[in-house]
């Protein structure tokens, strides 16, 4: 598992596997937050396999599909519920991190200094600049 420690309490990652989970939850992680889209997947990696392991582990599960360009007020304010009422620490994953680093991003403007996010997310190698004004307008309101 390539695991990107964004804060203490939330870590992103590339595609991991139901096997990943155990390790995940032997590792601390109460909750597991799958934005990937089934359709983008083999059925050994759906959200019913990675909700099943997360059972087995004693983990939280929340399906938040993110299909690349979509990101929506709906599925922000779906991330920023789940992470608000769901045990931490936190891991969410996509194909790459970088969907789940997005919404991770858009859950702290307002909390959290704009160049703080990208300079979290930049660590890790992920680009967050181009959102720096749906940040700033997010955090706004």
């Amino acid at each position: 598992m390539d695991l990107r420690h964004l804060t203490p309490e939330m870590a992103v990652a590339p595609q991991i596997t139901p096997e990943d989970v155990a390790e995940a939850a032997a590792m601390g992680f109460k909750t597991l937050i799958d934005n990937r889209p089934d359709e983008e997947i083999t059925p050994d990696l759906s959200a019913d396999a990675m909700r099943a392991a997360c059972e087995a582990a004693g983990m939280a599960f929340y399906h938040l599909p993110y299909y690349p360009g979509e990101m929506t007020a709906e599925l922000i304010a779906d991330f920023e519920a789940a992470v608000g009422e769901c045990p931490a620490p936190v891991l969410a994953y996509c194909r790459s991190g970088t969907r789940s680093s997005h919404l991770w991003a858009m859950s702290q403007a307002g909390k959290m200094p704009i160049e703080e996010i990208v300079q979290r997310a930049a660590k890790w190698g992920y680009d967050h600049a181009p959102l720096v004004p749906l940040l700033i307008h997010h955090g706004q309101h």
